[in-house]
């Protein structure tokens, strides 16, 4: 039997793998890690993504020992290094995950070109999503577009869901030489490697969360003080866990008989964000500019500003918006955020402070631990009215409605604004009471160098709208 060539990019597991089934049909699998420029830049970007990258790889390598094989590493052009490779190990066909990123996209072609050149078979394959791009868009008339709206995606995105695969995979045991394995150095991270970026760590995550929490998920998307969302984000990002997995393990929680109704529609929002982030995956696959440039044509011409004189006091979570600012800082401290928070803080930056949604999703670039900037673009022009959301106007979130709505005791806040944790429930939830008690110099707040609010979010908010009106509704 032949030999193929597996290539590992954001898909680090042997489980539940697309790409290592399609491998497998071409005979034992040499399994490879090229670290290429888009790789390295993206690693560079934020530490905590570098840390657990590396952790990853480290843990796959040793999955693959276990099995007698190993992670042959390299770095540089993936099509000269694959190609060399091939002929070296005698391999005939090179497989790799796509991804779904404007830059990954042209590299994918690239490289494709690249090997059939060379005369080997080269098999991009879809493993990201839980459904493929095309198996949604052949329901429609246009195949070759995609879906640009959620709610026509998601019924036929729920008609699609597949079952787990368990590839009957052989890895092949080479005499070759290897390059080290991936450090945090020499992506300039100093962060503390963690200790759960792997497969096993990814699945005992899965199973944990559906065990208890995933039954008040309908709560605690909504609820950022509990904390009780999947945190699988940077599992589904680099791929040590399929998002085939996780679909599929929530559809055998959901066939449970004595769940209470309640439960089961907690169950089905999860299933439905898991479709939302395919439909944001799809969503760039077919619309190679939105990386740059609004999916909403209306959208192309409305001009949102690159600064502002408070843009700095929402990246440092000082805008004086506690929620805010306690989610920034979240961010910034543990490279996640709350999903309802991330919401709002992007909110506030596009509306409030009527900057381009671009500088806010490179600015969270720089913290997020989660690498999929498909999704990362999908959110933010979604957030910003100029995306696949496709509301008359905008949905601009009043940070102190909500604060009130889902932090109504400054759990959160208090959590991520030490400064302002002794403060009255009442000061935390309206900025106000604080900015009078402040001049009225009382003691309570005397200590605290939290900032008034940095702007008045009804006037702000109202400003933008009226813009939008005469420039985009009655252009």
């Amino acid at each position: 039997m032949g030999r193929s060539i597996f290539a590992f990019t954001r898909d680090l597991r042997l489980r539940d793998h697309a790409g290592l089934a399609e491998a497998a049909r071409h005979g034992d699998v040499v399994a490879a890690l090229v670290i290429d420029p888009i790789t390295a830049a993206r690693l560079r970007q934020s530490p905590r993504r570098a840390a657990f990258y590396c952790v990853a790889v480290r843990s796959l390598d040793s999955d693959l020992r276990a099995l007698g094989s190993r992670l042959i590493v390299r770095r540089g052009s993936p099509g000269t290094i694959l190609r060399s490779l091939a002929r070296a190990v005698g391999a005939s066909a090179v497989v790799w995950s796509v991804s779904y990123d404007a830059k990954s996209v042209r590299a994918d072609r690239d490289l494709q070109a690249t090997l059939e050149e060379a005369g080997l078979r080269a098999g991009p394959i879809h493993d990201a999503p839980a459904v493929p791009p095309e198996d949604t868009a052949l329901a429609r008339s246009d195949a070759g577009a995609g879906y640009r709206a959620l709610v026509p995606y998601h019924e036929r995105w729920r008609s699609l869901i597949p079952l787990a695969l368990a590839p009957d995979v052989t890895f092949a045991s080479v005499e070759i030489t290897s390059e080290a394995l991936p450090d945090i150095a020499e992506f300039g991270s100093r962060a503390d490697l963690p200790l759960d970026a792997s497969e096993a760590h990814a699945r005992a995550r899965l199973d944990s969360f559906l065990d208890s929490a995933a039954l008040q998920y309908a709560i605690a998307r909504t609820d950022p003080a509990n904390g009780m969302t999947s945190h699988l984000s940077a599992d589904l990002s680099f791929g040590t866990i399929s998002a085939r997995t996780v679909v599929h393990a929530v559809c055998e929680r959901l066939s449970d008989p004595f769940l209470l109704a309640e439960e089961r529609t907690s169950l089905r929002l999860f299933l439905r964000s898991l479709a939302q982030r395919d439909f944001f995956l799809q969503l760039a696959w077919y619309n190679e500019s939105l990386e740059e440039h609004p999916l909403q044509e209306k959208m192309r011409d409305f001009a949102f500003s690159r600064t502002h004189p408070q843009l700095d006091a929402w990246r440092r979570g000082r805008t004086g918006f506690p929620l805010v600012d306690a989610g920034i800082r979240e961010l910034r401290e543990t490279g996640w955020m709350h999903p309802r928070v991330r919401a709002i803080a992007a909110s506030f930056l596009c509306f409030d402070l009527g900057v381009d949604w671009r500088v806010g999703r490179d600015e969270w670039d720089h913290y997020l631990i989660e690498d999929t900037p498909a999704l990362a673009t999908g959110n933010w022009q979604w957030v910003a009215g100029v995306g696949a959301d496709l509301a008359a106007y905008p949905r601009i979130y009043n940070p102190l409605k909500q604060a009130r709505r889902f932090d109504p005791l400054g759990t959160y806040v208090r959590r991520w604004i030490p400064e302002i944790a002794t403060f009255p429930d009442q000061a935390i939830l309206d900025p106000a009471i604080g900015r009078r008690a402040k001049q009225m110099s009382l003691p309570l707040f005397g200590g605290s160098d939290y900032p008034l609010p940095v702007l008045d979010h009804e006037r702000s908010a109202r400003a933008f709208l009226e813009r939008y009106a005469r420039e985009v509704v009655s252009a």
